[in-house]
């Protein structure tokens, strides 16, 4: 895991190289801290700065920007390949390479690059990653993403001058960074608490969407090039559910089984130490059971609990790691050691981010970087097997609101909007004027229905869950849900949020349930082996139970949060009127003061809970002041 930033400025010189590129490696060095390095080409413009966290062969022959034997590409990579070796091999077998430096995956890329072409190497992969590879001989960049948007790739234009790096704070200190914020991206985010791809918190400063890569030629400007999908979730959804899997329970069981297995072997390759989160859930702890089945040892696991009553699940974990016998380390954390992280946030996210379980994700990161490098998660799980609570409910409650004529529904939201109901009945409210199961859907996720009403300036932007261009053909809403999901929801926020406070943390973290062939095969199930009697990952939980007892594990699920909506009431108030104060509202000119003020008024008053709505705007305050800092 690493991070690299880099410049190509076409149209004019770029003085200082070095300076800059140096500068642009330390703004990111916590995501390599074990050796950096930059290199560039006056002559064309190029430049690229790598920082690396030393995982896979620890020696100088990993040191980047690396350059390939027949020096034709010069590469600046973060991420693992995971079947770099399997690589090696073919390219001996089939090419006759027989030479080479060293044992890292960054080499292998190269190698394959030179022998395949681009296209077809990232098509061979299994990983995450994402990388800038620059053609010295035809003269194009290719920026190229891995296929789930495990790793962070930002790009754009300012002025002449194209911008890329693995997170923001990399563009920023190039001395052509001149953008503003972008307001309508702000909007997006106070609906779904992050900014979704392609759109970053800046205009003209782009995500590259997952899967996708975007090759830049001598002479283009700002909207010449166009990313590109190698590999696309709506044609993996739509071919596997046109082929789905004909075997029985039992035989479906076991093909998944063999196939994560597979993923947690491919992923445990590491020169350093390597542990997993474990929160005793379905999903970290099918990992965990998976990894010790693999293991000589036992596996370090790592979980965090809360003295909050109600919030705590870490003895559910304890329970998990005692039957499978790994190296359990806990930390109880109070409320005082969580709220500390809230200062740092605006660093460790480089564009405004509001998911509050990004709190206990960093500590647990922090816990887990003190005896490991590299850390296994279980996320993924919810998205490809049918976990989440809507999954359940929203087709049951689709169904039923629907019956209601449109009309008649907006007629009801229109005399209660405004009525004192209780917080259910209030978000029932929200969705009931969605004219179809895809807008009941987008409603249900959003937290600020009409955000752009709060921002000024600000327009309503497309995105996956709103665009129908971006849908796949699905055979239920069930799927079509967490296709969308695994578009958005998973990439923009879950991935982001782990990646961010892992890398503060300078720790890897590595996802087996996103190795694309888990996938690709999780959409060749039928519903009824992912969702069974109204609870979902029925094939997971079946892997989970052939390791760990059922009376373990089945419990309702509670998710990785923490109690925001007393903290607002309590020990974060006064942190949090200072940044909604109204005159600082309107001296600063990103939001209306009055919708603000009557949600912050409404929470403290008790009289709704409008906890997840003010957090998104906090946390774009909170960056606000750090860019002035």
């Amino acid at each position: 895991m690493c991070g690299f930033g880099g410049f190509w400025a076409i149209a004019g010189e770029t003085r200082d190289f070095d300076n800059t590129l140096r500068k642009m490696a330390k703004s990111i060095i916590h995501r390599g801290p074990d050796d950096s390095g930059d290199w560039h080409d006056a002559r064309t413009g190029i430049g690229l700065a790598h920082t690396r966290l030393s995982i896979v062969d620890l020696s100088a022959a990993g040191h980047q920007p690396m350059h390939s034997a027949c020096d034709r590409y010069v590469i600046a990579f973060n991420g693992e390949i995971y079947n770099h070796v399997a690589l090696r091999q073919q390219l001996e077998e089939a090419h006759g390479v027989s030479q080479w430096r060293g044992h890292s995956d960054t080499e292998t890329l190269l190698a394959c690059f030179a022998a395949w072409g681009i296209e077809q190497t990232l098509q061979a992969t299994v990983g995450m990653f994402a990388l800038a590879l620059w053609d010295k001989h035809d003269h194009v960049l290719t920026l190229a993403r891995d296929r789930l948007g495990e790793k962070p790739l930002y790009w754009g234009w300012c002025n002449q001058t194209l911008l890329f790096g693995s997170e923001l704070k990399a563009l920023k200190v190039h001395p052509a960074f001149n953008t503003e914020v972008n307001r309508s991206a702000l909007a997006l985010l106070m609906r779904y608490n992050t900014i979704p791809s392609p759109y970053s918190i800046y205009r003209g400063i782009q995500k590259l969407p997952a899967g996708h890569m975007v090759q830049i030629r001598q002479g283009d400007g700002a909207g010449e090039a166009i990313p590109k999908a190698y590999w696309a979730l709506n044609e993996v959804v739509e071919s596997c559910l046109a082929n789905p899997f004909i075997g029985s329970d039992n035989e479906a069981v076991a093909a998944l089984e063999q196939r994560i297995c597979q993923s947690v072997s491919d992923q445990m390759l590491a020169d350093v130490p390597l542990g997993a989160f474990l929160s005793g859930g379905v999903d970290s702890s099918t990992v965990v059971a998976l990894m010790q089945q693999q293991s000589s040892k036992p596996v370090r696991t790592f979980a965090i609990g809360f003295d909050e009553p109600g919030y705590n699940e870490a003895q559910y974990a304890k329970e998990v790691a005692e039957h499978l016998d790994t190296d359990h380390t806990e930390l109880y954390v109070g409320t005082e050691d969580a709220l500390a992280v809230i200062p740092d946030l605006p660093t460790i996210y480089c564009e405004p981010f509001a998911d509050s379980s990004q709190i206990p994700t960093f500590l647990v990161c922090k816990m887990a970087k003190q005896q490991v490098t590299v850390a296994l998660s279980g996320d993924g799980g919810d998205e490809l097997f049918g976990g989440y609570n809507p999954y359940q409910f929203a087709p049951k409650v689709w169904r039923a609101i629907r019956r209601l004529p449109l009309p008649l529904r907006k007629l009801a939201v229109s005399v209660l909007a405004d009525a004192p109901v209780p917080d259910k009945l209030h978000k029932l409210l929200r969705v009931l004027p969605s004219e179809n199961r895809e807008a009941f859907y987008d409603a249900l996720m959003s937290h600020w229905q009409q955000p752009e009403e709060a921002v000024i300036g600000a327009q309503s932007l497309p995105t996956i869950i709103n665009n129908p261009s971006h849908w796949p053909k699905t055979d239920t809403f069930e799927h079509w849900m967490m296709a969308v999901d695994t578009k958005q929801y998973m990439s923009d926020d879950i991935l982001v949020k782990v990646d961010r406070a892992a890398m503060a943390n300078s720790l890897e973290t590595r996802v087996p349930l996103l190795d694309h062939r888990v996938v690709e095969f999780a959409w060749q199930l039928p519903m009824h082996q992912k969702i069974r009697n109204g609870t979902g990952k029925w094939a997971l939980r079946e892997v989970l139970h052939r390791h760990v007892p059922r009376e373990m594990i089945e419990r309702p699920k509670k998710g990785f949060s923490i109690p925001l909506a007393q903290w607002l009431r309590g020990p974060l108030r006064d942190w949090a009127e200072a940044l909604l104060e109204e005159t600082r509202l309107r001296r600063e000119g990103y939001f209306h003061a009055a919708p603000i003020r009557k949600l912050w008024s409404e929470h403290q008053d008790g009289k709704r809970d409008n906890a997840l709505k003010l957090w998104s705007v906090l946390m774009f305050q909170a960056w606000l002041e750090h860019q002035y800092d």
